[in-house]
């Protein structure tokens, strides 16, 4: 996963500009354009993300497996808040609106198969989640693969265009 110590910081520097792709077209395309912004904008912290993520599967797997009484279903009804707290502080604006718009909040007192469908929810939510991230790493690699593979072919032709303006021997 990308951290943001991997990522170097936004700059001219970081930002080469593609070698032109034939004779007629003289224009630049900065790598930025061609690709997507990367996916650590939208997670704050990506390890405290999976550590949840695992958490929420392994407990949706016991709640599954054994019933509820009335404490355990208050102490799924408080893991479960705390999570999407603390989910909420490491998103960015834009999953937290949309974790809130799919997320039903649980009522005070919920019952034990309410409590399981929020615990799924949040589960496969963040199944989603992780199959975006996937997807848009993807979409990235498939960028920059594109990105080197037309700075190669323009190196080349500077190459070819190298060489046939030399001349060949030592003779005028």
């Amino acid at each position: 996963m990308v951290t943001p110590e991997d990522t170097p910081e936004p700059g001219p520097a970081s930002q080469p500009a593609a070698e032109p792709r034939s004779d007629e077209d003289t224009s630049t395309v900065p790598a930025a354009e061609v690709l997507e912004p990367a996916e650590d904008e939208m997670v704050s912290e990506p390890l405290k993300l999976v550590r949840i993520a695992s958490m929420v599967q392994i407990l949706l797997n016991e709640v599954r497996s054994i019933e509820l009484d009335q404490q355990a279903r208050d102490r799924l009804q408080e893991v479960h808040h705390r999570t999407v707290d603390e989910l909420r502080e490491i998103m960015s604006d834009e999953l937290r609106t949309e974790m809130d718009k799919v997320l039903v909040p649980l009522s005070e007192g919920a019952s034990e198969s309410e409590l399981r469908l929020a615990q799924a929810q949040l589960a496969g939510w963040l199944e989603g989640l992780f199959h975006g991230i996937r997807a848009s790493m993807w979409g990235q690699q498939m960028a920059q693969q594109r990105l080197l593979a037309s700075q190669a072919q323009a190196l080349q032709g500077l190459d070819q265009r190298a060489s046939e303006n030399t001349t060949g021997g030592m003779y005028l």
